[in-house]
């Protein structure tokens, strides 16, 4: 078994390639290609699909338990306001810049770095599933929401994502919806009681106003925005209607399929979800995963993002070297000893997790 200094060089390394080698959402064939190298490289078979690849521990048995560490390979377009390269990898005053180095480069490098440490392990008391995911930064329909099928029932899952290390106990769900205010069109030079811009005003205002009762301990209140508003074509005729879109962060306390029932019976209004999956999700506080990370100092919170922990049904803990500050950003990079430090903490998290059962 590699030591993890070894492993640690080596996943820094593997970081590099994956900045040099482009992988926007869907097109990250040459970055799976990277990954299936480190599996080949280990030892370690795999499995693809799509952009996805994902392997198991050696000594899987059917009968345990099964943890799921994740994290993504694909990448957003690069911010117009990078003065760097963002295909080079550059390594500056302990930082490693480049496209993906801190969302999420290396948080994928330091899980699969931690897998192949306990790969090989024949005493686990829970089976270990890496996936490396694709499709993370678009929701795709082709990320690791396609993979889920072809593992076994997950108990809970480490979902790497840029935390500074600390415990993100908690994520918000998103909702969008497509909000359709209804009127009668007319010449404006006429009366008209029915015009959908004025009708949009108190749902509008509902949107505004209204305070879903649950309030989630880590994620706090539920949030709705109205984000867009879209009514007309010209000066002179009232719209037959008027439409918003409106963006809702979900807390824990509700499902997605609730916040849609209510307002639903709540505005005057058609109204039409984007997609229902993408659902909150958390861990409890006393689960031995959030423990040991505890017992290491690590603090608990709850985060606002969005990550593939969405897609998930399992307890879910995100957790990751770099900062989610520095996500999309212009000369987005991540500390070297951030890397060193998110290695030897999810290995001595897990081991400790591991030990206490």
């Amino acid at each position: 078994m590699k030591n993890i200094e070894t492993l640690t060089q080596e996943a820094i390394n593997l970081l590099k390639s994956l900045i040099e080698t482009p992988s926007f959402s869907s097109e990250e064939q040459q970055t799976a290609l990277l990954i299936e190298n480190w599996f080949n490289q280990n030892e370690i078979p795999f499995k693809r699909e799509n952009n996805n690849v994902w392997a198991f521990n050696k000594h899987f048995d059917k009968n345990k338990p099964t943890l799921l560490l994740n994290s993504h390979h694909d990448t957003v377009r690069p911010n117009q306001a990078y003065t760097n390269d963002p295909f080079k990898a550059i390594v500056e005053d302990g930082k490693l810049f480049g496209l993906g180095s801190n969302d999420a480069g290396g948080c994928l490098v330091s899980l699969m770095a931690s897998f192949t440490y306990f790969y090989a392990n024949e005493n686990l008391p829970y089976n270990i599933v890496m996936v490396a995911s694709a499709e993370e930064e678009s929701s795709g329909k082709n990320g690791l929401n396609s993979v889920l099928k072809h593992l076994p029932e997950l108990e809970c899952a480490i979902v790497g994502e840029p935390t500074l290390m600390q415990l993100a106990i908690a994520e918000k769900g998103l909702l969008v919806l497509d909000v359709k205010v209804k009127g009668t069109a007319s010449h404006a030079a006429h009366q008209n009681e029915d015009n959908s811009i004025y009708n949009v005003i108190p749902v509008v205002e509902w949107f505004k106003n209204y305070k879903f009762e649950k309030i989630s301990t880590a994620l706090g209140p539920v949030k709705m925005t109205v984000t867009q508003i879209t009514a007309g074509k010209q000066h002179n005729v009232v719209p037959s209607e008027c439409n918003l879109v409106v963006d809702i962060r979900v807390n824990d306390c509700y499902t997605n399929q609730e916040i849609l029932d209510t307002i639903k019976e709540s505005v005057n209004a058609e109204v039409t979800p984007r997609s229902m999956h993408l659902k909150a999700s958390s861990i409890p506080e006393t689960h031995g995963l959030v423990q040991a990370g505890i017992a290491l100092g690590r603090t608990t919170y709850g985060s606002p993002t969005l990550s593939d922990q969405s897609v998930l049904s399992c307890k879910s803990l995100k957790l990751g070297p770099g900062d989610s500050l520095r996500s999309h950003s212009a000369d987005e990079f991540i500390y070297l000893n951030e890397i060193e430090e998110g290695i030897q903490l999810y290995i001595k998290i897990l081991t400790d997790f591991f030990k206490n059962i």
